[in-house]
Parts: C-alpha cells; structure tokens; sequence
C-alpha cells in the first residue's frame, strides 16, 4: 500500500507542478484581458514621452492579439506574457510611432491587478521605461 501511495505521488507531482503553472498563466490572462488599458508613463532612452499615447486604450484579447486604439482608430498587434519569466511581449508590426515603440520583451519589475510596471534593455544599461494601468 504505501509503494502505491509514493509512486502515486511520484507521478502527480509533474502534473501538480503543470497544473499550477497553467493556473498562473490563466490568472495572469484573466487580468490582462479583462478591461483596457493606458499608458501612465513611457521613458524612452530617459526622456519622457507619455504624451505621445495620450487618448491611447490597449485591449488585449485572449487569442494574444492586441488592439491599440486612438479616436475609433483600431491597430492591431499581437503580445505574450511568460510568468514564470515575468516578461511580456508585445508588437504592432504594421505600426509607426508611438506604438512602434512598444516593440519589445517587456521584464515586469512590479504588477497589481490594474498596474503594470517594466522595463526594456536597449543597450548596455540603457532601459526604455514602461507603465500601464487599467481604465
């Protein structure tokens, strides 16, 4: 009986550990894909331009796509979140700028469930800087 119960846990313990990476995963997408979001603040090589995404709303959608939206206009992109990596990726291949800025793996430095903080290395220790938080 008790060789039953160790090569029982033996073998759940791989699929315990998938079962609780995929629960991250489906949180993190639940929060992510429920409401829009804005850009609060956005550094780029230590100059602030946030203004540039001003009157910009981002849904992001289950199917790892990703609508940019400015005045009813609607760009399409696409993005990935790792949690165990705790990056996001994000592209809007067919944007200009401001939103070609947002073209990057995202390292998250601190989240909430309406706020997210990162940061992308360009070079050296030069970082591009990057907040959203939800509408």
């Amino acid at each position: 009986m008790l060789y039953v119960l160790l090569a029982g846990a033996v073998f759940s313990a791989p699929s315990c550990k998938k079962f609780v990476e995929q629960q991250k995963e489906n949180a993190m997408v639940d929060i992510v894909t429920k409401g829009t979001w804005r850009i609060s603040r956005y550094t780029d090589h230590q100059t602030d331009i946030t203004a540039s995404f001003s009157g910009y709303a981002f849904q992001f959608k289950t199917d790892g796509t990703v609508d940019g939206i400015l005045g009813g206009q609607t760009t399409a992109g696409t993005w990935a979140g790792d949690v165990d990596a705790r990056t996001i990726r994000s592209e809007f291949p067919a944007a200009g700028d401001p939103l070609d800025k947002l073209n990057h793996t995202w390292q998250v430095t601190d989240s909430y469930t309406d706020s997210v903080s990162a940061r992308t290395l360009l070079e050296d220790t030069i970082y591009n800087y990057l907040e959203l938080h939800k509408n």
